[in-house]
């Protein structure tokens, strides 16, 4: 396994050379330079916020810590130096993994001084990535070669497509997560609270909470409606009738993002056969996407199954096609079907329209959607249909032009139970994808 992610590594370096060459020649720079990133002290305090490196800087080397530097230069072995500092307060950084030391110079230093020494800024037209700014002034590189949006624009583009290592990479990362979810699910049935079934979460997954690639979501009931609920509830809550949860695991710089949504005891027996629909749904559409198919097609498509799924319980009165030409199924799917992913929970570029950075907006009617690019192969994203029962969405619906259309009734009964939301993770490959989740969790 260590030759073979040595040998897939080698190839993503010698790709990122390869693309980089040519964003640097389309826009004028010699040399690249991308930084891993600073810490961030709060202010009026001695804390110093999480550290997350630069994710062009992560697109390179999956080297934890700040103050690293990656110099490209056309035609050269690309150059590693690391910021390690003597310190007995902190644990130093770990040695650069030894597949990375076998594709770059790497050279280990003990003071940013020493960094910047390394690599020098004279001499070559540099660009400079990387949240340092005032330190890349500093050290005498101009302003309009720090993070220069025709420079990143290209990168982020070809971020879209994964290599094989990064593939890899994210599929190793569904592994401890697949434990968590198997472990969060027990938890539940046996009538932990959301804060438990995090914790119990964390200790199958193998991870501390700083590890984690996005704050896990864990709502029971009706906080399974809030998107992006963070809350935790304590012993007060317990046990819950739903619970959803969307949570995820990093490995070397790159995060799974998966999402389950169960029925405990109490459930109404309607909403676990909404759950039952939506699983059924979201598989269809996670195996649907093809190279040249539009993403806001496959996004149109599920709202049309959402609106035909609704309907069937009877809690739309109309079919899923006039459903979704009035609208009404916005209200219970309010978000986009998925999003990117790599690097990043919501990987750039979604919305680009070429490698210039041309951005491509979502069409008024689905605002939230992240991705408005055309499927090709090598893309990464989620599947993520979701139905929410959420009354601040409905209310306009209730005394507007189209409430007949609506069974409040069933719309009050299944309030409580909050929402559903079945996410999955997958790649597309020539002929069809591949489901990076599907292995691992059912």
């Amino acid at each position: 396994m260590k030759s073979a992610l040595a040998d897939l590594y080698r190839a993503h370096v010698a790709e990122r050379c390869r693309t980089t060459e040519l964003a640097l020649a389309e826009t004028g720079f010699d040399r690249l330079l991308l930084h891993s990133g600073t810490p961030h002290t709060y202010f009026a305090d001695d804390q110093d916020a999480p550290f997350v490196p630069t994710p062009h800087f992560t697109h390179w080397a999956p080297v934890d810590g700040p103050g690293h530097v990656v110099e490209f230069r056309p035609g050269k072995k690309p150059r590693l130096v690391r910021y390690v500092p003597r310190d007995f307060w902190y644990e130093p950084p770990h040695p650069a993994p030894d597949f990375v030391a076998a594709v770059f110079d790497v050279l280990d230093v003990a003071t940013p001084d020493a960094v910047w020494a390394a690599v020098g800024t004279n001499g070559v037209k540099t660009a400079f990535l990387g949240g340092a700014v005032e330190e890349a002034a500093a050290r005498g590189i101009p302003a309009e070669a720090v993070n220069p949006k025709g420079l990143v624009s290209r990168l982020d583009w070809e971020r879209s497509y994964k290599s094989a290592y990064e593939v890899e990479t994210l599929a190793e990362a569904t592994v401890p997560a697949a434990r968590g979810f198997r472990a969060a699910e027990d938890a539940f049935r046996e009538g932990a609270t959301e804060m438990e079934v995090h914790h119990a979460f964390l200790a199958a997954a193998g991870v501390m909470e700083l590890q984690l690639p996005y704050p896990t979501i864990i709502g029971f009931d009706e906080r399974s409606a809030t998107l992006h609920y963070h809350g935790k509830r304590g012993t007060w809550a317990a046990p819950g009738k739903v619970m959803l949860v969307d949570a995820g695991v990093a490995v070397r710089g790159y995060g799974s993002d998966i999402t389950r949504t169960y029925s405990g005891d109490g459930c109404d027996a309607l909403f676990r056969d909404l759950i039952t629909g939506m699983e059924a749904l979201q598989k269809e559409l996670a195996a649907a996407p093809r190279p040249g198919m539009k993403y806001l097609d496959l996004h149109v498509r599920a709202h049309h199954l959402v609106g035909d799924l609704l309907h069937r319980a009877g809690i739309l009165k109309v079919a899923g096609d006039v459903a979704v030409e009035k609208g009404l199924t916005r209200p219970f799917f309010p978000h986009g079907l998925g999003h990117f992913l790599g690097i990043q929970v919501h990987d750039v570029a979604g919305r680009f329209a070429d490698r210039e950075g041309t951005l491509a907006p979502p069409p008024a009617e689905y605002p939230a959607l992240r991705t408005t690019r055309t499927i090709e192969e090598g893309m990464v994203f989620t599947i993520e249909p979701g139905l929410y029962f959420i009354p601040m969405l409905l209310e306009d619906h209730r005394s507007g032009p189209n409430a007949a259309d609506f069974d409040w009734a069933l719309v009050d009964r299944l309030t409580p139970f909050g929402g559903i939301r079945v996410e999955d993770d997958v790649v597309v490959e020539a002929k069809g994808v591949r489901n990076l989740t599907r292995p691992e969790l059912p």
